[in-house]
């Protein structure tokens, strides 16, 4: 099965990194595409991460708390949808 790594997006111009403040999915769990896996704030903005993807939460990669820069992934969803995403310079 195809796998998908939800990242964090990029909120703005000035900012890089946000802070994971409430996972809405735990490892098992069934996202729909366009629904959210994940609330993050920054010093300027709260906002929620949905899924590109219709799929299963495989991996959940950074706890609560952690802060993560802008193009890294926080989840890996398994799918079975044709998954057009290019990581060769990250993890």
């Amino acid at each position: 099965m195809p796998i998908y790594k939800l990242v964090l997006p990029s909120m703005g111009e000035s900012i890089s990194e946000a802070t994971i403040t409430q996972w809405l999915k735990k490892v098992g769990d069934t996202v729909n595409a366009d629904e959210a896996v994940v609330e993050v704030a920054t010093d300027k903005v709260d906002s929620e991460v949905a899924s590109e993807y219709t799929g299963t939460i495989k991996e959940i990669l950074h706890p609560i708390n952690a802060v993560v820069s802008v193009d890294v992934p926080l989840a890996i969803i398994e799918t079975e949808e044709a998954v057009t995403q290019d990581f060769t310079s990250q993890s």
